[in-house]
């Protein structure tokens, strides 16, 4: 028997409204399977998963990695201190490399926009996005979509989400404005003009340069982190100055829907985009994307090898 083809997961951009959809579902089971452990699942128990990050991360890493041990695969971690890339060995010959020794799950994060895509090119195995650069973070969008589902109990047809603060650099602000205007919800985009694209329809959607009229009415507000590795200059009077205008108080929540739920991909910079207040309030879903972010990797390990 033909063994089937890897299914790549390189970003929201292409991928059909049934996909998402079948990968949130999936994720369901896996949430519920965590919260009620019974052993490992043997869904991937024949599978090796390589996670190559090549930029610091605490939630993706760790996640991917439990969801593949949790699965049941083999997974080996390799980050770019620990790898030859250290030496000045190319992305090129560490994905040979890694090749050879017959992954059937690529997991890579790297800041050069397109190398996944890259990658995918040049294995066997199935390649995962895991953020490149300021490009996307497939995965960020769809735990992020399935935090929404669970904690407002709906489909997110006619939401309305306010997605706020560092878009220039920001791989997250693009995989959920895609993803959340598949799935049927209306997006706002809000940052300081110098962190805006040069192009402002350029992530498609509306786009302002307050973040009071994102929130208007929002049913969702998604705050970003201030990429300061990623600040090649001068772009912001100061953090306070940021915190004080971009900042997320009570007072400019009050102008979301009373329902609204709060969200940050992490690592969160508190008092810059989230007042204290709010980072812990109960409108704050921040580590319910934690959690969902483990079974929604779940899901997307076993779509990439053709497991359900």
């Amino acid at each position: 028997m033909t063994p089937a083809s890897p299914r790549h997961l390189l970003g929201i951009e292409g991928m059909d409204r049934s996909t998402a959809l079948a990968l949130l579902d999936a994720a369901d089971g896996f949430f519920v399977s965590n919260r009620n452990p019974a052993g490992k699942l043997g869904t991937l128990g024949t599978k090796t998963v390589m996670n190559l990050f090549f930029e610091a991360s605490t939630r993706t890493r760790t996640s991917f990695e439990l969801a593949g041990k949790r699965l049941g695969a083999d997974v080996v971690n390799l980050g770019g201190s620990s790898s030859s890339t250290s030496k000045g060995e190319s992305l090129r010959d560490t994905v040979a490399t890694v090749d050879a020794m017959r992954a059937d799950v690529i997991v890579i994060r790297h800041p050069a926009s397109g190398a996944p895509h890259y990658v995918a090119r040049s294995t066997r195995a199935a390649v995962v996005n895991a953020g490149d650069g300021m490009h996307e973070h497939p995965t960020q969008a769809l735990l992020d979509a399935f935090t929404i589902r669970k904690r407002l109990g709906r489909g997110l047809e006619g939401l309305v989400g306010a997605i706020c603060g560092d878009l220039l650099h920001s791989s997250v602000a693009r995989s959920n404005t895609l993803l959340l205007q598949l799935l049927g919800a209306t997006v706002r985009l809000a940052g300081p003009r110098t962190l805006l694209p040069r192009d402002p329809g350029a992530l498609g959607a509306p786009t302002f340069d307050r973040i009071e009229p994102a929130l208007e009415g929002a049913h969702v507000v998604m705050m970003l982190r201030i990429q300061r590795e990623r600040l090649g200059a001068a772009l912001l009077p100061s953090l306070r100055e940021y915190s004080r205008v971009f900042g997320l108080s009570r007072q400019k929540l009050a102008l979301a829907r009373p329902e609204a739920i709060v969200l940050h991909p992490g690592p969160m910079n508190r008092g810059v985009e989230l007042a204290d207040d709010v980072a812990d309030a109960a409108e704050s879903a921040i580590l319910e994307q934690v959690e969902a972010g483990v079974a929604v990797r779940m899901a997307v390990l076993g779509h990439c090898v053709g497991k359900s």
